[in-house]
């Protein structure tokens, strides 16, 4: 798992550890079916090549769900409560959107003027081919762009301008690159049968069940009946926690009784504290930052919650109290940089105006970086999950990713295949000349981005290079192991930590490096990921590669679009300081990543993580990482029959946390309350009800509150109306004292002095 804490909690959701049922080279079962048991129960063996797959609603349904997803999730990206909307609800929406296009449309062939080309609006009934082609669409909108991040942060938190073109270049380069050596890799990580992708499988079974018959059940609803009945209750109900009553979305009961105890609000604020008995009664808040737990694996809710309790319950609080790194000087939970007085760190006086990086001289006569203790440790942490997911892979996973691994590269020698891949020789692959002609387009042009417009972006050509380097090296192995494991270890650590001793003192250099070193490989394996889904579905590569490519530039442009329309349109968007009461544009997540480029690109890791800096004992997470799945892989060997043992896992258990902050303890807690009853306490009493409903329940919560979100902020927020103004309009936990140092002398602002 990696979800790390300057990016707001990128989390894969690895799968437990499985039997893997290799069937022999030499086998029948090889020969015709998957060499993969999971792969053989899940993925059908009938295709029909008539079937059209790029029509006129592949198009018109897919780009509409690519920009609403994408629109949706960068404007709610922005918010106290930040939504993800996930593909799955344009995946269960355009379904009866599709049938009735084929049941209204006419047939008749439209022709282009002045090309000689035709089309038919309706080719025939709505198929299979058609949904995942716009689900691919929907997941290209659905996916975020990283980079927008670094805009934000330059025009919100820095204040400084940055060139439109410049920026547009950005988000589309860091999007696109990995395209282009995706293609490289695709004969070993897509063509190969032992390369199955477990994820895929989910989304697999959900297209086969959705085509379905489907009657309704006696006394009861369809899928789609339960949808819209949802989603009506979650539009409705979303008013409250959205403009009538925004405290409503975390509730702190201890604050509400001890109102002038520093201590008690510390440990009862679920948004600036430890949250013991803190809840929300908000989806936003449950959903927010950790995605649904409704979608989540039961196993990986436990490791996710032991994980958070062992760290906000007993680290954080022994290292608070026992004042580690003068902890007491600084809130006890807090995402932003301080100086030695406790003061918040003052950038200015350490960050040449017209260079903008560091001045070194100002920054030894001023004082050194300092982190609240949760801020610091989170970053070991995130040390020590980076290395553990590479341990616990390498055990538990080593010998089926080789067995895999050695039976690839013989398959590609024999020229060897499974019913799959004789399936898609039916249909033209996807030539390599379309992957270079990418590459070295997307290159040339992120070339541009960073040595043009005045270098705004600061990172020269060799750091580009050096970035595209780290990102293809790491492809195919990472590619390997998520193709295997469902598990794909970050790169943003890593990248943070090169440039950072490489070219310190800038900023911008760094997260630019960082995103094009981490991103593009990302991109590259979600790509990937993608293709091998077209793989089991049966879609033509051409078509799949068309999709993959139209929808990422359409919801790269929307991204950056909405991004740059609110950044430039919503007052002090961002700065809690001059915010009006009730507003929601706070940007959690982007406050983390400003302040993680003040730490590893201005400071810099030479200055924080070695003995010129506080921090230097964070190295040891590394080995603590390594070391963490040793024990547990022993017993589970000792104690084969365990069976339990096999589902401790280490790298979600230290990395559990990874969203923290911007999550704050009431997301995690309330996730966790959702997602223990659902995937245990309903999954099993009443599996019938979960099988059928579950997701369909997650994708609908989600759609409501994303479509009153909007709705209200188009009629009423861009109005600045944002609600009765009463107690309950404060977006918070009304515990103003959690923030509170608790070290003799320090001021601040609305806090005691002790």
């Amino acid at each position: 798992m990696t979800g790390y804490v300057d990016d707001g909690g990128h989390q894969s959701q690895p799968q437990p550890h499985s039997h893997i049922d290799v069937t022999g080279e030499d086998g029948e079962a090889a020969a015709e079916e998957s060499p993969i048991e999971q792969v053989r129960l899940t993925v059908s063996t009938y295709d029909d090549p008539s079937l059209p797959a790029l029509t006129f609603r592949t198009w018109f349904l897919g780009i509409l769900s690519c920009v609403l997803l994408a629109f949706v999730n960068q404007f709610f990206g922005y918010r106290q409560n930040q939504l993800y909307v996930s593909s799955v609800s344009a995946q269960i929406l355009v379904l009866p959107i599709g049938k009735l296009m084929a049941a209204t449309l006419p047939k008749k062939a439209v022709t282009i003027p002045l090309t000689g080309w035709s089309f038919s609006l309706n080719p025939g009934p709505f198929n299979l081919k058609e949904h995942v082609l716009i689900t691919i669409f929907a997941n290209s909108g659905a996916n975020g762009v990283y980079a927008v991040s670094i805009i934000t942060i330059v025009k919100a938190f820095y204040r400084r301008s940055l060139h439109p073109v410049a920026a547009f270049l950005l988000s589309q380069t860091t999007q696109m690159l990995g395209y282009g050596w995706a293609g490289l890799f695709r004969r070993y990580l897509v063509d190969s049968p032992y390369m199955w992708w477990p994820a895929n499988l989910v989304q697999v079974s959900l297209f086969r069940a959705l085509h379905e018959n489907e009657k309704r059940p006696k006394g009861g609803h369809t899928r789609l009946q339960f949808f819209f009945l949802i989603f009506i209750s979650s539009f409705a109900y979303y008013t409250v926690p959205a403009y009538l009553f925004p405290s409503i979305s975390t509730i702190s009961l201890v604050c509400l009784i001890w109102k002038k105890s520093v201590t008690a609000q510390q440990i009862g604020s679920g948004f600036k504290g430890l949250g013991v008995g803190s809840f929300g009664l908000d989806w936003s808040t449950v959903a927010g930052f950790l995605g649904s737990p409704l979608a989540t694996p039961g196993f990986a809710i436990i490791n996710i919650l032991v994980g958070f309790f062992l760290f906000v319950y007993v680290v954080n609080p022994i290292a608070y109290w026992s004042n580690w790194y003068e902890a007491k000087k600084f809130p006890i939970i807090s995402s932003h940089t301080f100086d030695s007085t406790g003061q918040p760190f003052n950038i200015s006086r350490i960050l040449n105006e017209k260079t903008f990086h560091i001045d070194l001289n100002s920054y030894n006569s001023y004082s050194k970086l300092y982190l609240s203790v949760f801020f610091a440790l989170s970053y070991g942490l995130s040390f020590a999950t980076l290395m553990a997911t590479i341990s616990h892979v390498a055990l538990f996973h080593g010998k089926t990713i080789w067995t895999m691994w050695s039976k690839t590269t013989a398959e590609k020698a024999k020229k060897a295949t499974d019913i799959h891949s004789r399936l898609m020789q039916n249909y033209d692959a996807v030539p390599d000349w379309w992957f270079y002609s990418i590459l070295i387009i997307t290159f040339a042009l992120s070339i541009f981005a960073c040595e043009g417009f005045g270098k705004q972006l600061q990172l020269p050509w060799w750091g580009l290079l050096m970035a595209c380097g780290i990102a293809f090296f790491f492809t195919l192995p990472i590619g390997i192991i998520q193709a295997t494991t469902n598990m794909q270890p970050g790169l943003n650590v890593i990248t943070e930590l090169i440039i950072g001793y490489i070219y310190p003192g800038r900023p911008l250099a760094n997260v630019a490096f960082k995103t094009y070193g981490y991103i593009s490989m990302t991109q590259a394996l979600m790509f990937l990921g993608d293709f091998k889904l077209g793989h089991y579905m049966k879609i033509p590569p051409k078509s799949m590669f068309l999709v993959q490519l139209v929808g990422t530039v359409i919801g790269s442009s929307v991204y950056f679009g909405t991004a740059w329309w609110l950044l430039s349109t919503v007052d002090h968007i961002c700065d809690t300081d001059l915010l009006p009461d009730g507003s929601p544009w706070t940007c959690p997540g982007d406050d983390v990543f400003y302040n993680a480029s003040i730490i590893w690109g201005v400071v810099g890791p030479l200055r924080m993580f070695t003995k010129q800096g506080v921090y230097p004992e964070m190295n040891w997470f590394f080995l603590i990482g390594l070391l963490a799945p040793v024990p547990v892989w022993i017993l589970s060997r000792k104690y084969p029959n365990q069976k339990w043992l096999l589902l401790i896992n280490m790298p979600i258990i230290l990395g559990a946390t990874g969203s923290m902050p911007p999550a704050r303890a009431v997301n995690y807690i309330t996730w966790g309350a959702v997602g223990i009853f659902f995937n245990f306490y309903v999954y099993k009493r009443y599996k019938g009800w979960w099988a059928r409903h579950n997701y369909i329940l997650s994708a609908a919560l989600d759609a409501g509150v994303a479509f009153m979100g909007i709705l209200l902020y188009f009629t009423l927020q861009s109005y600045d109306v944002f609600g009765p103004n009463w107690w309950g309009l404060e977006a918070d936990d009304h515990c103003p004292l959690a923030k509170c140092p608790t070290a003799p002398g320090v001021v601040m602002e609305g806090c005691p002095v002790f």
